[in-house]
């Protein structure tokens, strides 16, 4: 066993060293891709089934998007830290290192995520009012938030093994793991919402019992042994080194999440003050840009680890042709889908909004002022993940605190007291486009310390 171990790491660091870029990083992106995309198809399918219950029902959806990026914050910190960290210890050959650092991301991910569990469900109509629920979509909100809470701590555990997977090569099992739990809700949905009559709770369930099968799922490779690290909670290791390399890099994610939060219920409020059709026509837009933007994030993730696995063995060279290769295909990539959403704008709003008029003209708008800034926030999140991979945390956080953060809040109460619903549908693709001058000069850095790094390391042999 231990030796078979030893020759599937060995094919691994083999592939992240010596296979061509070009071969390499679609290897590790296209799973995550896949299953970005079943998660997109889920949410989208909890707001597609729910919309048949009406208007208010498709804004409570939309507010309790925010619970879904709370409930991230509790394990995004963790997961991303914990994946720059093992990407880069695996590829110095510290594998026991590499399986203290997962052992303790998860079981801090699953403690952060019971606390939110609590106080949210102690809590519940507060919390649901607080995230930008009005008094005609609260009991919805509420009904939804339910049992998603439940299944908090199995989410939040679940976002750790899905990073820690894929920094060491098994990106296959991480797309098992969320794309069969995707499949799950897409079945279970009709079958609460309408056949048991539950309604958006019904959803709110399908969704929970997804997330419980995801997690058996993803963590049967390490109860079975089959992974390259051991996760066990005799490998829990709160030790200085491990929870600032974590912290460091992963506090970018965390408070990329934070900052979604804030944006999204001040969203939420400015939009539902406006009309619940506002509200829910900027929360279906947002789930339909999930799609391009679950495409572009699972590329990035295949990226980064292939970047940082690469730098941790000072194999400089593929790190400068893994960045060139993945910001070309991202920018040509995003263009087209960006073509293409926008062309079809109109038709697709419509199969959430029906007989809603102003629903559709301002998710329709949302859709295309996204699509026209999206090779923009495609390139952005490039070099957002090559800052993650490489550990350099100053310039992963200013770039994942940016698109909902520096460059979306100061802006969003101009636009919608200035242009109303226009505005609040055009704030996000105006955030994207502000994200650039911070992401220029953050990669002309990038280069530069690659190439520093480079020639020290040749001057050295």
């Amino acid at each position: 066993m231990d030796n078979q171990k030893s020759t599937q790491q060995e094919q691994r660091r083999m592939m992240m060293l010596n296979d061509p870029i070009a071969k390499v990083i679609p290897k590790m992106a296209i799973p995550t891709i896949v299953a970005f995309l079943i998660n997109s198809i889920y949410s989208l399918a909890d707001t597609f089934f729910v919309s048949s219950l009406g208007t208010n029902a498709t804004a409570a959806v939309s507010v309790n998007a925010s619970l879904d990026q709370l409930i991230m914050m509790c394990g995004s910190m963790l997961a991303m830290g914990a994946n720059s960290y093992i990407a880069r210890l695996l590829g110095k050959g510290d594998d026991k290192k590499a399986s203290q650092v997962l052992s303790t991301a998860f079981f801090l991910a699953g403690g952060l995520g019971t606390i939110l569990m609590i106080v949210g469900l102690t809590f519940m109509t507060p919390m649901v009012r607080l995230l930008g629920a009005t008094p005609t979509c609260e009991q919805y909100s509420i009904d939804y938030a339910t049992y998603v809470l439940l299944a908090a701590p199995f989410m939040a555990t679940s976002f750790v093994m899905n990073q820690c997977l894929r920094s060491e090569g098994s990106a296959t099992r991480s797309m098992i793991g969320m794309g069969f739990g995707g499949i799950l809700n897409c079945i279970l949905d009709p079958i609460f919402i309408f056949g048991l009559d539950m309604g958006v709770a019904g959803a709110s369930l399908a969704t929970a019992i997804s997330k419980w099968v995801s997690f058996a799922i993803l963590i049967y490779p390490y109860i079975r042994r089959k992974s390259l690290l051991h996760l066990s909670i005799r490998n829990f290791h709160c030790s200085k080194d491990i929870i600032k390399e974590i912290v460091t890099v992963g506090s970018s994610s965390m408070f990329r999440s934070g900052l979604a939060v804030v944006a999204g219920i001040m969203l939420n409020d400015i939009a539902g003050n406006i009309s619940d059709s506002v509200l829910a026509g900027i929360g279906v837009s947002t789930k339909i840009m999930m799609f391009p933007f679950s495409i572009i994030l699972g590329f990035g993730s295949g990226f980064q680890p292939v970047a940082g696995f690469n730098w941790g063995a000072k194999r400089y060279d593929r790190v400068s042709q893994s960045y060139r290769f993945s910001s070309m295909l991202a920018l040509v990539g995003s263009a087209v889908m960006a073509a293409i959403l926008a062309l079809f704008s109109d038709p697709i709003i419509i199969l959430f909004a029906g007989s809603d008029p102003e629903m559709r003209e301002i998710g329709s708008l949302c859709i295309r002022l996204q699509c026209l800034a999206l090779p923009i926030h495609a390139w952005v999140a490039i070099v957002n993940m090559l800052c993650a991979g490489l550990g350099n945390a100053a310039g992963a956080f200013l770039l994942a605190t940016a698109r909902q953060g520096s460059c979306f809040i100061p802006i969003l109460y101009p636009l919608a007291h200035f242009f109303g619903a226009n505005g609040v549908s055009s704030v996000q693709a105006a955030a994207d486009v502000l994200t650039l001058l911070l992401a220029v000069p953050i990669m002309i850095y990038m280069t530069k310390k690659i190439r520093h790094a480079a020639s020290q390391s040749a001057e050295a042999t």
